[in-house]
């Protein structure tokens, strides 16, 4: 019998770099899983629906968020985002590792509806390079920055009661840091309930 899949959940404030680790996550164990969120913001340049997100209109959200098809799902910078909860459920019970990528907000309902998960918060140096970082990525506007530099404050904030803090100053020691921190979720008597039984009856 499989053991029961890692559910490892991803939080951060905007240009952390928590997308360029999970890269490297995924590019090293490409057997996790990746949870993919429904959100109603328009698609960036590049972004594929169904593999980066699936992008779904306000009034279809709606109706899914209605019917209880997600297991979290929040407001943020003006859009909706969403984690469909049955097909989480099926990959876990069958062994499969999944990775969620998910704001505090989310992350906080998945805290309820999926207590066995491992929630890891990644943190910039200090808000000052973060805002340099925003910056530099030429990704948003003047307003848009300035939002999710206040966003970020209260984000930081909530990191208080993840399992592990990882701060993104130095990217190899923080993917190291990470690598670990999935690596130990693994060895977790919950994750192989059946295997003291198996060692004992050997």
């Amino acid at each position: 019998m499989p053991r029961e899949g890692i559910a490892l959940v991803l939080s951060a404030p905007s240009g952390a770099g928590k997308t360029t680790l999970v890269k490297r996550l995924l590019a090293e164990f490409p057997h996790i899983g990746y949870s993919v969120s429904c959100t109603t913001r328009q698609p960036r340049q590049g972004e594929v629906d169904g593999k980066d997100y699936i992008f779904l209109s306000h009034e279809e959200f709606e109706q899914r968020r209605v019917q209880g098809y997600f297991a979290e799902w929040a407001e943020v910078h003006g859009n909706f985002y969403g984690t469909p909860l049955a097909p989480v459920k099926e990959k876990l019970h069958q062994g499969q590792d999944v990775l969620f990528d998910i704001d505090v907000q989310g992350a906080a309902q998945l805290k309820l509806s999926l207590s066995e998960a491992t929630f890891a918060f990644i943190l910039p140096p200090s808000l000052h390079e973060l805002e340099n970082r925003l910056r530099g990525r030429g990704l948003d506007d003047e307003p848009t920055i300035a939002r999710r530099l206040v966003n970020a404050r209260s984000e930081i904030l909530q990191a208080r009661w993840y399992d592990s803090v990882i701060v993104n100053d130095n990217l190899d020691q923080a993917y190291d840091t990470l690598r670990a921190v999935y690596v130990a979720a693994g060895l977790a008597p919950a994750r192989n309930p059946h295997l003291l039984d198996e060692i004992l009856n050997r």
